[in-house]
């Protein structure tokens, strides 16, 4: 396998003596949908901070591309490549959905804070936002206020809105949270066209769709990884069963 876009090693983050994750080291790579599952308090949304520089770790290396990106800050982060969402929609609800697509291509200008300079004159980031939305399947809505869409739609606006940032690495926390079969079905839809041309981590608890869209599961527990394989492996796992799954989700 080539060398991974995203890599930790030993990574770990205490909070006083609460010890949300330790000594993890795992690699992820283009063409894949890593998928992180455990019980709550397992520090699957703790490691997503870690990778996205939302948290600082307290020991270990994190890499992107070989570079050493421990330290740096959300943005400088986001700007190497690195997008991730939230476990809360973080929408515009009050505009449109290409003005919030819009808005996210326009934080990648070299300086996007040239609110004065009329929109129309920026054509290569309507372009890049008129991609992103159609790649996430909602060109049909990018004249409707977000505010009205389902809420599935939303969740598919945010991951427009982290494409227009033309990202390598796509972070997803709980994208499926409070959605319908129909609605599940489209993002995981989505997430399968996207592992084509991007480095997909996901946490995620719905175990149906986890394992309609792994590529590789990493479970959790304590803060550690317990074990990490295909789809395949953790299901027939003895010690997945007795830590997480259980008899009935296998």
């Amino acid at each position: 396998m080539s060398d991974p876009v995203l890599a930790t090693r030993g990574v770990s983050k205490s909070f006083g003596g609460l010890h949300a994750v330790r000594d993890v080291t795992l690699d992820f790579h283009t063409g894949q949908v890593d998928v992180v599952i455990g019980p709550n308090g397992a520090g699957k949304t703790t490691l997503i901070n870690l990778l996205s520089g939302d948290l600082p770790p307290s020991a270990g290396r994190i890499a992107f591309r070989g570079r050493d990106i421990t330290t740096m800050p959300p943005h400088r982060i986001s700007q190497l490549g690195i997008g991730r969402s939230y476990q809360r929609t973080n929408i515009f609800p009050e505009f449109t959905c290409m003005r919030n697509v819009w808005l996210a291509a326009q934080s990648r200008m070299r300086s996007s804070m040239r609110f004065i300079r009329p929109a129309h004159h920026r054509k290569d980031v309507a372009a890049r936002a008129e991609r992103a939305i159609d790649l996430a399947g909602l060109s049909h809505r990018a004249d409707t206020v977000a505010a009205t869409v389902s809420h599935g739609e939303q969740r598919q606006l945010e991951v427009a809105m982290l494409l227009a940032t033309e990202p390598e690495v796509l972070l997803l926390d709980e994208p499926l949270a409070g959605m319908g079969p129909e609605e599940t079905a489209n993002i995981v839809a989505l997430i399968n066209r996207l592992k084509a041309t991007h480095c997909v981590v996901l946490i995620e608890h719905d175990m149906d769709a986890v394992f309609a869209v792994a590529d590789r599961l990493t479970v959790m527990v304590n803060g550690t990884v317990l074990e990490t394989g295909t789809p395949d492996q953790i299901r027939e796992s003895q010690t997945v069963r007795e830590a997480y799954l259980g008899d009935e989700m296998i």
